[in-house]
Protein backbone atom coordinates (compact mmCIF):
# COMPACT_ATOMS: atom_id res chain seq x y z
CA UNK A 1 0.00 0.00 0.00
CA UNK A 2 0.79 3.50 0.19
CA UNK A 3 0.74 4.72 3.02
CA UNK A 4 1.47 8.17 4.46
CA UNK A 5 2.34 8.72 8.05
CA UNK A 6 2.48 12.41 9.43
CA UNK A 7 5.02 12.54 12.17
CA UNK A 8 7.20 10.36 10.51
CA UNK A 9 10.21 11.39 12.91
CA UNK A 10 8.41 10.87 15.99
CA UNK A 11 8.67 8.33 17.99
CA UNK A 12 5.95 6.04 17.06
CA UNK A 13 5.91 7.33 13.69
CA UNK A 14 9.11 6.67 13.32
CA UNK A 15 9.23 2.78 14.77
CA UNK A 16 5.65 2.15 11.97
CA UNK A 17 7.22 3.37 9.39
CA UNK A 18 10.03 0.83 9.95
CA UNK A 19 8.06 -1.62 10.12
CA UNK A 20 5.89 -1.03 7.55
CA UNK A 21 8.60 -0.46 4.85
CA UNK A 22 9.92 -4.02 6.40
CA UNK A 23 6.75 -5.42 5.34
CA UNK A 24 7.09 -3.80 1.29
CA UNK A 25 4.64 -0.94 1.67
CA UNK A 26 5.93 2.44 0.00
CA UNK A 27 5.98 4.92 2.87
CA UNK A 28 5.75 8.41 2.54
CA UNK A 29 6.50 10.32 5.64
CA UNK A 30 5.79 14.24 6.60
CA UNK A 31 7.19 16.25 9.83
CA UNK A 32 7.99 19.70 10.26
CA UNK A 33 11.18 18.68 12.54
CA UNK A 34 10.07 21.24 15.51
CA UNK A 35 12.40 22.35 18.13
CA UNK A 36 10.18 20.87 20.79
CA UNK A 37 13.15 18.97 21.41
CA UNK A 38 16.00 17.66 20.54
CA UNK A 39 15.97 17.93 16.20
CA UNK A 40 19.15 15.64 16.20
CA UNK A 41 16.97 12.82 17.78
CA UNK A 42 14.12 13.40 15.08
CA UNK A 43 16.67 13.55 12.06
CA UNK A 44 18.62 9.93 13.56
CA UNK A 45 15.08 8.14 13.82
CA UNK A 46 14.71 8.99 10.11
CA UNK A 47 17.74 7.88 9.38
CA UNK A 48 17.30 4.47 10.14
CA UNK A 49 14.31 4.78 7.25
CA UNK A 50 16.46 6.07 4.68
CA UNK A 51 17.91 3.01 3.25
CA UNK A 52 14.78 1.82 1.98
CA UNK A 53 14.28 2.83 -1.97
CA UNK A 54 10.49 2.63 -0.51
CA UNK A 55 10.78 5.94 1.65
CA UNK A 56 10.24 9.07 0.91
CA UNK A 57 10.30 12.30 3.30
CA UNK A 58 9.24 15.76 2.93
CA UNK A 59 9.31 18.04 5.45
CA UNK A 60 6.33 20.16 6.06
CA UNK A 61 4.40 21.46 8.33
CA UNK A 62 0.70 20.17 8.88
CA UNK A 63 -0.27 23.62 9.53
CA UNK A 64 0.47 24.67 6.20
CA UNK A 65 -2.73 25.02 4.51
CA UNK A 66 -1.54 24.94 0.95
CA UNK A 67 1.93 23.21 1.21
CA UNK A 68 -0.90 20.34 2.55
CA UNK A 69 -3.26 20.67 -0.19
CA UNK A 70 -0.33 20.69 -2.65
CA UNK A 71 1.07 17.39 -1.01
CA UNK A 72 -2.19 15.80 -1.31
CA UNK A 73 -2.58 16.52 -4.68
CA UNK A 74 0.68 15.41 -5.50
CA UNK A 75 0.33 11.67 -4.17
CA UNK A 76 -2.40 9.33 -4.47
CA UNK A 77 -2.67 7.14 -0.59
CA UNK A 78 -4.53 4.20 0.31
CA UNK A 79 -4.06 5.22 3.98
CA UNK A 80 -3.05 7.87 5.96
CA UNK A 81 -1.78 7.74 9.28
CA UNK A 82 -1.55 10.70 11.40
CA UNK A 83 0.33 11.43 14.27
CA UNK A 84 1.97 14.56 13.80
CA UNK A 85 0.62 16.86 16.65
CA UNK A 86 1.61 19.30 19.34
CA UNK A 87 2.44 16.50 22.46
CA UNK A 88 2.50 17.29 26.31
CA UNK A 89 0.01 17.93 28.85
CA UNK A 90 2.07 20.35 30.56
CA UNK A 91 3.09 22.38 27.68
CA UNK A 92 -0.30 22.95 26.86
CA UNK A 93 -0.80 25.35 29.83
CA UNK A 94 2.62 27.20 29.11
CA UNK A 95 1.81 27.63 25.12
CA UNK A 96 -2.07 26.89 24.39
CA UNK A 97 -2.19 28.36 20.42
CA UNK A 98 0.41 26.09 19.89
CA UNK A 99 -2.35 23.01 20.40
CA UNK A 100 -4.73 24.96 18.85
CA UNK A 101 -2.29 25.52 15.58
CA UNK A 102 -1.21 21.62 15.38
CA UNK A 103 -3.94 19.80 16.88
CA UNK A 104 -6.79 21.62 15.09
CA UNK A 105 -5.88 23.38 11.93
CA UNK A 106 -3.26 20.78 11.19
CA UNK A 107 -5.63 18.32 11.82
CA UNK A 108 -8.69 20.15 9.48
CA UNK A 109 -5.80 20.13 6.67
CA UNK A 110 -4.94 16.31 7.15
CA UNK A 111 -8.95 15.60 7.05
CA UNK A 112 -9.25 17.68 3.71
CA UNK A 113 -6.23 16.37 2.31
CA UNK A 114 -8.05 12.75 2.81
CA UNK A 115 -10.94 14.04 1.63
CA UNK A 116 -9.79 15.48 -1.84
CA UNK A 117 -7.29 13.05 -2.09
CA UNK A 118 -9.82 9.92 -1.58
CA UNK A 119 -8.22 8.33 0.93
CA UNK A 120 -9.26 4.92 1.56
CA UNK A 121 -8.65 4.63 5.36
CA UNK A 122 -7.39 7.33 8.01
CA UNK A 123 -5.99 6.40 11.45
CA UNK A 124 -5.63 8.99 13.97
CA UNK A 125 -3.89 9.18 17.34
CA UNK A 126 -5.53 10.12 20.07
CA UNK A 127 -4.84 10.06 23.43
CA UNK A 128 -6.14 8.30 27.05
CA UNK A 129 -6.09 11.76 28.06
CA UNK A 130 -9.42 12.23 26.72
CA UNK A 131 -11.01 10.35 30.16
CA UNK A 132 -9.92 13.69 32.06
CA UNK A 133 -11.71 13.54 35.08
CA UNK A 134 -13.48 9.92 34.40
CA UNK A 135 -12.85 7.78 37.33
CA UNK A 136 -13.84 4.26 35.97
CA UNK A 137 -11.28 1.97 36.00
CA UNK A 138 -10.70 0.24 32.95
CA UNK A 139 -11.05 3.39 30.85
CA UNK A 140 -13.61 1.88 28.35
CA UNK A 141 -14.08 3.66 24.75
CA UNK A 142 -17.73 3.00 25.38
CA UNK A 143 -17.68 6.11 28.36
CA UNK A 144 -18.38 9.31 27.65
CA UNK A 145 -15.35 11.94 27.58
CA UNK A 146 -17.10 14.99 27.84
CA UNK A 147 -14.53 16.50 30.96
CA UNK A 148 -10.97 16.60 29.30
CA UNK A 149 -8.75 18.45 32.17
CA UNK A 150 -5.86 19.89 30.16
CA UNK A 151 -6.06 22.23 26.58
CA UNK A 152 -4.08 18.52 24.82
CA UNK A 153 -6.78 16.03 25.90
CA UNK A 154 -9.27 18.69 24.42
CA UNK A 155 -7.90 19.01 21.50
CA UNK A 156 -7.63 15.19 21.31
CA UNK A 157 -11.53 14.65 21.85
CA UNK A 158 -12.00 17.40 19.02
CA UNK A 159 -9.98 15.59 16.64
CA UNK A 160 -12.58 12.72 17.09
CA UNK A 161 -15.51 14.65 16.58
CA UNK A 162 -13.96 16.11 13.75
CA UNK A 163 -13.06 12.80 11.99
CA UNK A 164 -16.86 11.39 12.72
CA UNK A 165 -18.39 14.63 11.00
CA UNK A 166 -15.97 13.62 7.81
CA UNK A 167 -17.00 9.91 8.12
CA UNK A 168 -20.35 11.11 8.17
CA UNK A 169 -20.14 13.59 5.55
CA UNK A 170 -18.11 11.86 3.04
CA UNK A 171 -18.11 8.00 3.70
CA UNK A 172 -14.11 8.75 5.24
CA UNK A 173 -13.39 6.18 6.90
CA UNK A 174 -11.49 7.26 10.40
CA UNK A 175 -10.28 5.23 13.22
CA UNK A 176 -8.96 6.88 16.51
CA UNK A 177 -6.33 5.41 18.59
CA UNK A 178 -6.20 6.61 22.16
CA UNK A 179 -2.70 5.78 23.18
CA UNK A 180 -1.77 4.66 26.78
CA UNK A 181 1.83 5.75 27.65
CA UNK A 182 3.64 4.97 24.97
CA UNK A 183 7.77 4.25 26.06
CA UNK A 184 10.73 2.41 25.04
CA UNK A 185 13.70 2.96 22.53
CA UNK A 186 14.14 6.21 20.50
CA UNK A 187 11.39 7.70 22.88
CA UNK A 188 10.58 10.98 23.44
CA UNK A 189 12.63 13.48 25.87
CA UNK A 190 9.98 15.16 27.10
CA UNK A 191 8.42 11.95 28.62
CA UNK A 192 9.09 10.66 32.49
CA UNK A 193 11.50 7.44 31.58
CA UNK A 194 13.68 9.77 29.41
CA UNK A 195 13.69 12.49 31.98
CA UNK A 196 14.15 9.84 35.07
CA UNK A 197 16.75 8.05 33.01
CA UNK A 198 18.84 11.55 32.72
CA UNK A 199 18.28 12.38 36.05
CA UNK A 200 19.29 9.53 37.97
CA UNK A 201 22.71 9.11 36.16
CA UNK A 202 23.33 12.78 36.76
CA UNK A 203 22.26 12.25 40.07
CA UNK A 204 19.64 15.32 39.92
CA UNK A 205 16.36 14.58 41.50
CA UNK A 206 13.61 13.34 39.68
CA UNK A 207 9.91 14.88 40.21
CA UNK A 208 7.71 12.37 40.91
CA UNK A 209 4.50 13.81 40.66
CA UNK A 210 1.46 12.97 43.70
CA UNK A 211 4.11 11.69 45.87
CA UNK A 212 4.67 8.66 43.26
CA UNK A 213 0.94 7.71 44.04
CA UNK A 214 0.25 7.51 40.54
CA UNK A 215 -0.65 4.61 37.91
CA UNK A 216 0.10 4.25 34.42
CA UNK A 217 -0.61 1.40 31.52
CA UNK A 218 3.11 1.92 30.44
CA UNK A 219 2.76 0.63 26.69
CA UNK A 220 5.50 -0.93 24.77
CA UNK A 221 6.53 0.96 21.53
CA UNK A 222 6.67 -2.26 19.83
CA UNK A 223 3.56 -3.54 21.07
CA UNK A 224 1.96 -0.24 20.10
CA UNK A 225 3.47 -0.67 16.55
CA UNK A 226 1.89 -3.67 15.73
CA UNK A 227 -1.36 -2.86 17.16
CA UNK A 228 -1.33 -0.02 14.50
CA UNK A 229 -0.56 -1.90 12.12
CA UNK A 230 -3.43 -3.88 12.61
CA UNK A 231 -5.62 -1.27 12.43
CA UNK A 232 -4.17 0.37 9.36
CA UNK A 233 -5.18 -2.92 7.86
CA UNK A 234 -8.54 -2.81 8.69
CA UNK A 235 -11.10 -0.18 7.75
CA UNK A 236 -13.54 0.21 10.07
CA UNK A 237 -17.45 -0.30 8.69
CA UNK A 238 -20.69 1.53 9.69
CA UNK A 239 -22.13 -0.86 12.95
CA UNK A 240 -25.71 -1.79 12.13
CA UNK A 241 -26.19 -2.15 15.63
CA UNK A 242 -25.85 1.62 16.13
CA UNK A 243 -28.82 3.01 18.06
CA UNK A 244 -29.35 7.26 17.84
CA UNK A 245 -31.96 6.83 21.03
CA UNK A 246 -28.93 5.17 22.63
CA UNK A 247 -25.47 6.10 21.31
CA UNK A 248 -22.27 4.29 21.82
CA UNK A 249 -19.38 6.83 21.57
CA UNK A 250 -17.12 4.20 20.21
CA UNK A 251 -18.92 3.55 17.05
CA UNK A 252 -21.16 4.82 14.87
CA UNK A 253 -23.84 4.70 11.96
CA UNK A 254 -20.73 6.15 9.74
CA UNK A 255 -17.82 3.91 8.94
CA UNK A 256 -16.05 5.38 12.42
CA UNK A 257 -14.74 3.10 15.43
CA UNK A 258 -12.72 4.49 18.08
CA UNK A 259 -10.36 2.09 19.92
CA UNK A 260 -7.74 2.31 23.06
CA UNK A 261 -4.36 1.06 22.62
CA UNK A 262 -2.46 0.39 25.94
CA UNK A 263 -0.80 -2.26 27.90
CA UNK A 264 -3.86 -3.49 30.27
CA UNK A 265 -1.36 -4.24 32.31
CA UNK A 266 -1.23 -0.65 34.62
CA UNK A 267 1.72 0.04 37.23
CA UNK A 268 2.13 1.86 39.82
CA UNK A 269 4.71 5.02 39.22
CA UNK A 270 7.20 4.14 42.05
CA UNK A 271 7.66 0.54 40.82
CA UNK A 272 8.06 2.16 37.39
CA UNK A 273 11.01 3.68 39.28
CA UNK A 274 12.31 0.73 41.06
CA UNK A 275 12.74 -1.34 37.68
CA UNK A 276 14.48 1.44 36.11
CA UNK A 277 16.81 1.86 39.37
CA UNK A 278 17.42 -1.78 38.89
CA UNK A 279 18.55 -1.03 35.30
CA UNK A 280 20.49 1.71 35.85
CA UNK A 281 22.05 0.00 39.38
CA UNK A 282 21.98 3.58 40.74
CA UNK A 283 19.19 4.49 43.44
CA UNK A 284 17.07 7.67 42.46
CA UNK A 285 16.95 10.79 44.26
CA UNK A 286 12.86 11.67 44.35
CA UNK A 287 11.47 14.87 44.29
CA UNK A 288 8.12 14.50 45.70
CA UNK A 289 5.45 16.79 44.27
CA UNK A 290 1.70 17.68 44.28
CA UNK A 291 -0.65 16.37 41.43
CA UNK A 292 0.23 18.65 38.33
CA UNK A 293 -2.45 20.60 36.19
CA UNK A 294 -4.05 18.14 33.84
CA UNK A 295 -2.67 15.49 34.90
CA UNK A 296 -4.79 12.60 36.41
CA UNK A 297 -3.83 10.05 39.22
CA UNK A 298 -4.50 6.63 37.14
CA UNK A 299 -4.75 5.55 33.63
CA UNK A 300 -6.02 2.08 32.54
CA UNK A 301 -6.64 0.95 29.16
CA UNK A 302 -9.80 -1.35 28.34
CA UNK A 303 -8.32 -3.43 25.44
CA UNK A 304 -11.03 -5.94 25.12
CA UNK A 305 -12.40 -4.72 21.70
CA UNK A 306 -8.84 -4.22 20.17
CA UNK A 307 -8.32 -7.57 21.24
CA UNK A 308 -11.60 -8.59 19.56
CA UNK A 309 -11.46 -6.85 16.41
CA UNK A 310 -7.64 -7.05 15.61
CA UNK A 311 -6.07 -9.95 18.01
CA UNK A 312 -3.85 -7.29 19.19
CA UNK A 313 -2.21 -8.69 22.36
CA UNK A 314 0.81 -6.55 24.23
CA UNK A 315 3.70 -8.86 24.80
CA UNK A 316 6.11 -6.41 26.88
CA UNK A 317 6.58 -6.44 30.62
CA UNK A 318 7.68 -3.21 31.94
CA UNK A 319 10.39 -5.08 33.09
CA UNK A 320 11.60 -6.01 30.00
CA UNK A 321 10.29 -2.46 27.68
CA UNK A 322 12.57 -0.34 30.31
CA UNK A 323 15.92 -2.76 30.15
CA UNK A 324 15.55 -2.01 26.58
CA UNK A 325 15.09 1.42 26.81
CA UNK A 326 17.96 1.41 29.35
CA UNK A 327 19.96 -0.52 26.61
CA UNK A 328 19.26 1.90 23.67
CA UNK A 329 19.93 5.29 26.08
CA UNK A 330 23.62 4.01 26.77
CA UNK A 331 24.09 3.43 23.30
CA UNK A 332 22.66 6.60 21.89
CA UNK A 333 24.66 8.57 23.77
CA UNK A 334 27.63 6.65 24.43
CA UNK A 335 27.46 5.88 27.97
CA UNK A 336 28.64 1.76 27.80
CA UNK A 337 31.69 2.91 30.72
CA UNK A 338 29.27 4.82 32.73
CA UNK A 339 27.33 2.21 33.03
CA UNK A 340 29.12 -0.75 32.12
CA UNK A 341 27.88 -3.87 30.13
CA UNK A 342 25.00 -5.02 32.21
CA UNK A 343 21.64 -3.29 32.42
CA UNK A 344 20.67 -5.53 35.35
CA UNK A 345 18.14 -7.14 33.53
CA UNK A 346 17.97 -8.86 30.49
CA UNK A 347 16.74 -7.31 27.14
CA UNK A 348 14.15 -7.64 24.26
Amino acid sequence: MNILITGAAGFIGSALALRLLERGDAVYGIDNLNDYYDVSLKMARLDRCQPFANFRFTKLDITDREGMAEYFRAHRFDTVMHLAAQAGVRYSIQNPYAYVDANLTGFAHVLEGCRQGKVGHLVFASSSSVYGANSKLPFSEHDNVDHPVSLYAATKKANELMAHSYAHLYGLACTGLRFFTVYGPWGRPDMALFKFTKGILEGKPIPVFNHGKMIRDFTYIDDIVEGVVQVIDRAPAADPHWSRSNPDPATSYAPYRLYNIGNHQPVELMRYVEVLEQCLGKKAVLDLLPMQDGDVPATYADIGDLARDTGFQPQTAVETGVAAFVEWYREYYGLRELLGDSTGTESS
